[in-house]
């Protein structure tokens, strides 16, 4: 299975941040959306980034004060992992498990054209188990009738 296939991500409205959001913006956004991350795109699209819920803790902890304040290219995570829609899912999970990911912004192109989150990844794959093993039941009952 691949990204393309994950239909809970296909249709999800993608909401992002700017670098110079203020971070209270991005509290805003992620609490407005019941999400944990956003994608930080410049003007033209362009990924340089991206905000999570831990960016914005690491932040209170290190600057508490004026946090709220602080831009969001202040916080964000530069070096984002991304995923295309052609990615196999059991390679995105590996990846993501290995680096300690749990939001990857899907790319279509230059642009971002969806947000993956590892429960995403893990409800689909839980969905094929789940598939699986009513198949084997399946042919076993009916083997054995």
């Amino acid at each position: 299975m691949k990204i393309k296939d994950i239909s809970r991500i296909n249709g999800r409205e993608l909401v992002t941040a700017g670098p110079n959001d203020t971070v209270k913006q991005a509290i805003d956004l992620l609490f407005d959306h019941k999400i944990g991350a956003l994608p930080v795109c410049e003007a033209e699209g362009k990924l340089v980034g991206i905000i999570s819920e831990r960016d914005i803790l690491k932040g209170l902890h290190n600057r508490s004060k004026d946090v709220l304040n602080a831009k969001v290219r202040d916080l964000m995570t530069a070096e984002v992992i991304v995923g295309v829609p052609e990615d196999e899912l059991e390679e995105i999970l590996k990846t993501m498990t290995e680096k300690n990911v749990r939001h990857l912004p899907v790319m279509g192109g230059p642009r971002v054209v969806g947000m993956l989150s590892i429960r995403d990844v893990i409800e689909e794959r839980l969905t094929e188990c789940h598939t699986q093993v009513r198949y084997l039941h399946d042919y076993i009952a009916g083997g054995s009738a």
